[in-house]
């Protein structure tokens, strides 16, 4: 079982906020003899007829010693994980969460405005502060 981030339950307490049921926690995947573990997995129905939008969440907090490092060991397990649930879940889509001052001190700068543009990486920014979810990017995921 991995270690859970920092902001893990604040996020969660976002989340639920928003009008999302945490379904997994974590989403375990299994893909050949390895186990992955995504922080969350989560979804939001839109009627009780209806199917509803599920998502998978790894939360990151990029606190190590070098934010760098942090967005390298971010986009790549994005990747991994990504490629996994493709196999595996295919109507769930992966985000990464991150508190806002991550979004400002990384993702609103030059690298990783490049990151977000190149890769299309879904991000969720929340304020652990406060618990609540402050931007979807790209938009808030909606049910079909």
């Amino acid at each position: 079982m991995p270690a859970r981030d920092k902001y893990h339950q604040n996020f969660k307490n976002a989340l639920t906020t928003d009008g999302w049921t945490i379904t997994h926690d974590p989403l375990r995947l299994k893909w050949g003899n390895k186990d992955i573990y995504i922080d969350l997995g989560a979804e939001q129905l839109l009627t009780a007829e209806k199917a509803g939008c599920e998502i998978a969440i790894e939360i990151k907090s990029f606190s190590g010693a070098s934010e760098i490092n942090d967005l390298e060991n971010a986009v790549g397990q994005y990747f991994l994980y990504r490629s996994v649930l493709a196999r595996t879940e295919k109507g769930r889509t992966l985000y990464i969460a991150i508190h806002d001052e991550v979004f400002t001190e990384i993702f609103e700068e030059p690298v990783g405005r490049m990151i977000i543009e190149d890769y299309q990486i879904p991000l969720i920014v929340f304020d652990p502060q406060t618990e609540v979810i402050l931007r979807w990017i790209p938009n808030k995921p909606i049910a079909d």
